[in-house]
């Protein structure tokens, strides 16, 4: 099993390396591959050090899989080329998720839509991943209506130059800035760019991604994605209208039972989810349950999940576990 990490010298490339490596994927070689200016670098896995190669060299080299990590942009003019070599692509940038001809994908939800003929297969946007997961179950049981989300997301979204940004702004140091206000010890109400519509695409991705994952429709939903100064995950504060009425402990008891989610909702003993316990995890954390008292069928949550596993690095490796296990690579 020949693997090509393309983006491997950033924050999410270095995490799929590590996420690879701690679940025992069945890697015999290891390809890093980055842009030219990278390539020569050394990056290590499992002990060994491996040097970073070029895209031709990449391709040239006949991976089983690629998985991407290297921004919109790369993708779309490399992605074409793996797959066109017979490469299965797994894309962590935002280039494939919307287009019709490719499949958007979370294994716990909808990874029996992938077939071998898939050569590009798009990794969700990070704050859509976790989300999508909490709610799967419940729209299952009851048929979600409406979404309100509103996103508190780390800087590690970012990459390193936000997380640069963050500690030099805490050590009083000046730098690069990632961001065009301070985030310490801020907040700003802004990821991505502003669309017509006053939107951000962050939040749009949320919007359009969810009904596609869910392969619904008719789901409304609406965001407002925000930035934070905190490093171990992404927080998101959901109201969540379904067509037909809950219990709430039965929905504990779903979100108890399913794949991939960890309830933490124990109001007695203060806990909840929270960014500083979901760091360097896999799982979806759900708590803060409780009725929108304003309106009949309404559930808030507080969902919380490591955006740089889960959100991105976990979901793509799960993605290649499951095409193993059909033997699609």
């Amino acid at each position: 099993m020949k693997v090509a990490v393309v983006g491997a010298t950033g924050l999410v490339g270095t995490k799929m390396m590590q996420v690879l490596a701690e679940r025992n994927f069945p890697v015999t070689e290891l390809l890093p591959v980055a842009s030219e200016k990278s390539v020569g670098k050394e990056v290590t896995f499992k002990g060994k050090t491996y040097k970073v190669i070029g895209m031709q060299d990449a391709i040239d080299a006949k991976p089983n899989v690629a998985i991407f990590s290297a921004g919109g942009n790369t993708s779309l003019e490399w992605a074409p080329k793996f797959a066109a070599a017979g490469i299965t692509v797994i894309d962590n940038s935002s280039a494939w998720r919307m287009d019709t001809t490719k499949k958007l994908v979370v294994p716990e939800i909808n990874a029996s839509v992938l077939t071998p003929e898939d050569k590009i297969i798009a990794n969700p946007n990070c704050s859509t991943i976790q989300m999508v997961v909490a709610l799967n179950p419940l729209h299952s049981k009851y048929k979600i209506r409406r979404l309100v989300v509103s996103t508190y997301q780390s800087v590690t979204g970012t990459g390193k130059k936000a997380v640069d940004q963050l500690m030099n702004e805490r050590n009083k140091v000046e730098g690069d800035k990632a961001y065009p206000y301070p985030i310490d010890l801020n907040v700003i109400p802004q990821i991505d760019v502003f669309l017509e519509n006053g939107y951000t695409k962050e939040e749009m991705k949320m919007v359009n991604e969810t009904k596609k994952i869910l392969q619904d429709d008719s789901i409304r939903v609406t965001a407002t994605a925000v930035r934070i100064p905190v490093m171990g995950g992404h927080s998101e504060s959901v109201n969540v209208e379904f067509e037909n009425d809950f219990d709430l402990d039965e929905v504990k008891e779903i979100l108890s039972n399913s794949s991939g989610i960890i309830l933490q909702d124990n109001l007695k003993d203060l806990i909840y989810p929270m960014p500083l316990w979901a760091h360097e995890k896999d799982e979806v954390f759900v708590g803060r349950l409780r009725r929108d008292e304003t309106q009949e069928n309404t559930l808030n949550m507080w969902i919380v999940s490591d955006n740089l596993r889960k959100g991105a690095a976990t979901n793509a490796v799960q993605i290649a576990e499951y095409l193993a296990s059909k033997n699609m690579l």
